[in-house]
């Protein structure tokens, strides 16, 4: 495909976006419009990256083996299954209730924050209104960063919780409520849509746990693009993607209030079409993952008799 064919419709972000509904699957759905990154300076890398980094030459990553680049992708996918159950009771626990949170808003919710430009951040913040009420530490975080290189600058929302414990240290656990969006990319073959539809709906984790999910994304995406003799574009760099979440952030409790306009009322009316898709898609993954669970109980009680047989 020539890349240049996404800037001449005058929407370079087709190509930030990555595939779409069409290709990145459940994330897909949630992708855009909850980004909120730095438009002008990743605008400009977008288009730079487009006239001159879209075509590999001799790059060594031009020649493809789809043997071996499955196989690398199969690999992959044990290791995102493998982050996944990683033993994290606080971890758990979170998750739970990060979900069960989100699926108690209701649209009716989202008239009463005021966020100006809102991309999905009446969502957060209404979900930290209801952290906090929880007791919970919470707040929505403002990452900002200068482009470097060939990173270009930014700046993400996410949500942060504080655990505070006895001896005056604390840890932070971070949410983010359009995990996938992150790590779409164009012309995915099959197999990384399949990586891509195994992560978390919505991350709850550290920065640790966070750091390994992200390196194995760029890996399989690395891998996929390969296949199509296309390199990995500067906003899907494993430097780009850290720095959404490792960068100085500002945490906010409330948003700024706003007075309602027609735009803003329109927003609102798009932020209750995204909060609908993530509560259907957390309430899949739930369904899933209990599902997968009576599965493990089941093979349990079958082990435990053969042994018993024996």
């Amino acid at each position: 495909m020539d890349c240049r064919v996404c800037a001449a419709t005058g929407d370079p972000w087709l190509m930030v976006g990555g595939s779409g509904s069409g290709g990145g699957g459940g994330g897909g759905m949630l992708g855009g419009a909850f980004s909120h990154e730095s438009e002008h300076d990743l605008a400009a890398m977008v288009s730079d990256f487009l006239e001159n980094g879209s075509s590999c030459g001799g790059d060594s990553r031009c020649s493809s083996d789809s043997d071996s680049s499955f196989c690398e992708l199969a690999q992959l996918a044990d290791k995102i299954s493998h982050y996944k159950v990683l033993p994290d009771q606080h971890g758990i626990d979170m998750l739970s209730v990060v979900n069960s949170l989100i699926l108690s808003i209701n649209t009716l919710d989202l008239e009463f924050i005021r966020c100006g430009s809102c991309k999905a951040s009446c969502i957060r913040f209404c979900l930290v209104k209801l952290l906090r009420l929880s007791g919970y530490d919470a707040a929505v975080c403002i990452s900002r960063w200068q482009g470097t290189g060939k990173v270009p600058g930014g700046d993400h929302e996410y949500i942060d919780i504080i655990n505070h414990n006895g001896s005056g240290n604390s840890d932070r656990i971070i949410i983010d409520i359009d995990f996938r969006s992150h790590f779409e990319i164009a012309r995915a073959v099959p197999s990384y849509n399949w990586i891509l539809k195994s992560l978390p709906i919505v991350y709850v984790g550290s920065l640790t746990k966070l750091k390994q999910f992200l390196q194995v994304m760029v890996e399989a995406a690395k891998s996929s693009l390969k296949q199509n003799s296309m390199p990995l574009p500067p906003w899907r760099s494993l430097a780009y993607l850290q720095s959404k979440w490792h960068s100085p952030y500002q945490r906010h409790f409330h948003p700024e209030l706003e007075t309602v306009s027609d735009p803003l009322v329109f927003e609102h009316k798009r932020c209750a079409g995204h909060l609908n898709r993530l509560k259907t898609l957390i309430q899949f993954e739930m369904e899933t993952d209990k599902n997968h669970l009576k599965k493990v109980a089941g093979r349990m009680k079958v082990d435990r008799w053969r042994l018993r047989t024996q």
